[in-house]
């Protein structure tokens, strides 16, 4: 067979990935996906071996809980076909791998530096000389926003094309503080230095991606987490899922202007975030998850706080969706504007919150399912109208959604296990790849080691990374003045994105 099987978490030898040649590889994988709703690319990258390059692509089947993982020896002087060509999902994926390592692509249509990383192949490929796309007529103008950003947000530069108010194109560009993180996995080597990076990947996904991480490291380590342990984790994402998506329905309540809901929204997201730090000792949840070890058991006191908690905040939220949800003039921003069709979030590959929009079902709390998950049988809400009312609308009904599952976690809080942590040593020349179903969508990660079980690849994927092209296109057609809404509907990760 030209590739293997392997399950969410799953670690296995590195030689047990089939390798073969470039056009079998990828005839492989553009077939594997193009089409069929039920496949997508989770990852797709290369690691220097030798003086080749291995790529590694790794294929999702969402009806199996399956994924399929295959390889292939190319070199670094090589022009190649194109996934792209064939499947326009593979685009970013491509982009990245010729930016890192110089191979080309005889027919990609986009084919641009990514992230512009210290250590990327060709050093006179600059951010400040990104080959933005123009038009030259006298009719159209074009409007540049950023690259610095008039909030707290990171650096992305939107170069939009317009003809009046009217966007006809939106290039995103971000890149502009990468900062290295999966190079400093394989520096670092202690488990709490390597933690600590993976809470900083994307400072609103803490929970997601050092989940992610512990999740990867225990499969290579041979250590099975205990209930505890991902108890605390499942109801850590879930939480982090309530507090980010109610700050959100506030910030689009605030582009709306809409000051009722923006400030009521922004109120009921603090006691969520201000409960981490009562529990773990920091509102994002820093600290909090760990490989192998529960460092802050869920007691009896903190379930009963949740409660508590919950009863005060779901009538004001309730409340004040309903009031949201029948305002005429807030409606009239949210229906028809920013709309991304099945067809195009599907061709793009779209994950999460930005493919359930348009009818995509992807959420990997239901089709590669861990943690608790298996038990709570998730039920992925989706829409079909890929406009902002249809991502106001999951955001509301998934915070809800949230507390079922967490009132119904609490009924039950296991026992504390051993609170030392279950110690083990990586696996030598494997390969291991988790996933985990962050609140913006789909996160990977992916690791290879060495002879000695040390790293020689850490591969990090944000759904950011996927979704950010979902935004360029959600803009078209419509009126510039509507650009804050759908920007703030999808809000997106800029460090997710730049690492």
């Amino acid at each position: 067979m030209n590739y293997t099987t392997i399950l969410n978490n799953q670690t296995i030898p590195v030689a047990d990935i089939p390798e073969v040649e470039y056009k079998e590889f990828m005839d492989l994988n553009t077939g594997f996906t193009l089409g069929s709703p039920e496949r997508h690319c989770v990852n797709y990258f290369g690691y220097p071996v030798g003086n080749h390059i291995k790529l590694i692509c790794c294929i999702a089947d969402d009806s199996t809980h399956n994924i399929h993982v295959s390889s292939c020896l190319v070199n670094s002087s090589d022009t190649l076909d194109s996934f792209t060509f064939r499947h326009f999902c593979f685009e970013k994926f491509e982009r990245e791998i010729h930016e890192n390592f110089g191979i080309g692509y005889k027919d990609h249509p986009w084919l641009k530096p990514v992230r512009y990383a210290n250590n990327r192949f060709d050093h006179s490929k600059t951010i400040a000389n990104y080959p933005f796309y123009s038009i030259d007529s006298d009719e159209l103008h074009e409007v540049a926003v950023g690259p610095i950003h008039a909030g707290v947000i990171e650096p992305g530069h939107f170069r939009f094309i317009c003809n009046g108010e009217q966007i006809l194109h939106l290039e995103i560009q971000l890149g502009y503080q990468h900062r290295g993180i999966e190079q400093q996995f394989l520096v670092r080597k202690k488990l709490l230095q390597r933690s600590t990076l993976a809470e900083s990947i994307a400072g609103d996904t803490v929970v997601g991606h050092t989940t992610a991480y512990s999740h990867l490291w225990e499969s290579l380590c041979g250590i099975e987490p205990s209930r505890d342990i991902e108890f605390a984790r499942t109801l850590a994402l879930e939480w982090e899922r309530m507090a980010n998506h109610t700050g959100d329905l506030s910030a689009v309540c605030t582009d709306i202007a809409y000051q009722l809901g923006s400030s009521v929204f922004g109120r009921l997201r603090t006691p969520l975030v201000n409960f981490m730090q009562e529990w773990c000792g920091n509102r994002l949840s820093k600290g909090l998850i760990r490989p192998g070890v529960n460092q802050f058991p869920l007691s009896p006191e903190l379930a009963e706080r949740i409660g508590q908690l919950f009863k005060a905040f779901e009538p004001d939220f309730v409340e004040m969706n309903q009031q949201l949800f029948q305002l005429p003039s807030a409606l009239s921003r949210f229906e028809r504007t920013g709309v991304v069709s099945y067809d195009d979030v599907l061709s793009i590959g779209t994950v999460g919150m930005a493919a359930r929009m348009s009818g995509l079902n992807r959420d990997i709390r239901s089709s590669h399912p861990y943690s608790l998950y298996p038990e709570i049988a998730h039920d992925p809400i989706v829409k079909h109208h890929g406009d902002v009312y249809s991502r106001v609308q999951i955001r509301r009904q998934e915070v809800m959604q949230s507390m079922r599952y967490i009132r119904s976690l609490i009924e039950d809080v296991p026992q504390i296990s051993e609170q030392e942590p279950m110690i083990g040593s990586p696996k030598p020349n494997s390969f291991v790849l988790s996933l985990v179903e962050g609140w913006r969508g789909e996160i990977c990660h992916c690791a290879v080691t060495d002879k000695d079980g040390e790293f020689v690849l850490y591969k990090v994927k944000d759904p950011s990374f996927h979704n950010w092209l979902a935004l360029a296109l959600a803009v078209r057609n419509n009126e510039i003045s509507d650009f804050p809404i759908c920007n703030k509907s999808f809000n997106l990760s800029y460090s997710g994105h730049d690492l």
